[in-house]
């Protein structure tokens, strides 16, 4: 073997030998729901062991954090704009555990069904989503590994599906949730207003407002209602104390709530307004939150 063949040779012997480092990945398809009547894309976070876990023996089952985005948004936007990065680094300096992260597209929906029934997507969440996400991808399909986080729009549709079915989820965040607490006499008023949110708040809510369907779904109602059970729930929420949309008075008024009905939580007011800038700037806290929670950190 000549000299530069046998260096060759060496170099392929030893790029070989050295092992491969585990990287995360984004995996993103749609699901063709029968109950929205139109395919519904997502994506999914899958942490750095995620594919060797599948030879493991007994086979590796992760925890689970739905995560839904804000209006606007779509369901690439958490990955597309520092997510993915904030992730891979909180997990290589072992701030956070391993956990799936999934994050549906919720269009302008609000995460819930609308009043006059046309948009069913609080059915298609509970009947067609989350089995699929069960059955698709190798995760523990129990309340202690299930939970929920969002911001802005999805920071009500997180609180929202939390509190409305505490039997479901072990955890929730949500940062800037939509909070409002203006009564619905009050919001009809944006709605008369032909205002980009009031048409949004029509469309889902009703025009004007639907009183019995906005109590129904309000997380303030929900957390009257279901105080006993959000007391073995584990809560976070946050919101920027200059929110261009002023949910930092919705976000003070669930404090004030949840403090009144002895129901724990963890609840900050920061610096800043509603902005990317704002959400990534706590982002970390949010996800340290949920693998605590999970008891994975």
């Amino acid at each position: 073997m000549s000299p530069r063949l046998r260096i060759a040779f060496l170099f392929v012997a030893f790029a070989f030998s050295i092992p491969t480092q585990a990287q995360s990945r984004i995996d993103c398809n749609a699901l063709d729901s029968r109950i929205l009547k139109h395919p519904v894309h997502y994506c999914v976070y899958l942490p750095a062991s995620y594919d060797a876990g599948a030879a493991r023996h007994p086979v590796q089952l992760y925890p689970v954090l739905y995560y839904l985005h804000g209006l606007g948004d779509n369901e690439r936007t958490l990955f597309n704009t520092g997510g993915w990065t904030l992730l891979d680094d909180l997990a290589q300096k072992h701030k956070i555990g391993e956990f799936l992260i999934v994050a549906p597209e919720g269009g302008q929906t609000f995460y819930i069904n609308s009043a006059d029934g046309s948009v069913r997507y609080t059915d298609f969440v509970l009947q067609e989503f989350i089995p699929l996400i069960e059955s698709k991808y190798r995760v523990k399909k129990a309340r202690a590994s299930r939970a929920i986080s969002g911001i802005s729009m999805g920071g009500y549709g997180a609180l929202r599906f939390a509190f409305a079915h505490p039997e479901l989820f072990s955890a929730v965040s949500a940062q800037s949730a939509a909070l409002m607490s203006e009564s619905p006499r009050e919001l009809d008023r944006a709605v008369r207003s032909g205002a980009p949110l009031g048409k949004v708040l029509g469309n889902v809510f009703g025009n004007p407002i639907a009183v019995e369907h906005w109590n129904s779904n309000s997380p303030f109602e929900l957390a009257r209602k279901h105080q006993s059970a959000l007391r073995r729930l584990s809560i976070y929420f946050n919101c920027g104390q200059d929110d261009n949309y002023g949910f930092e008075k919705g976000a003070a008024a669930l404090h004030q709530q949840l403090q009144k009905e002895n129901v724990k939580h963890e609840y900050h007011m920061y610096p800043g307004d509603h902005s990317l800038s704002y959400f990534l700037a706590h982002f970390l806290e949010v996800m340290e939150f949920h693998s605590r929670a999970f008891g994975v950190q």
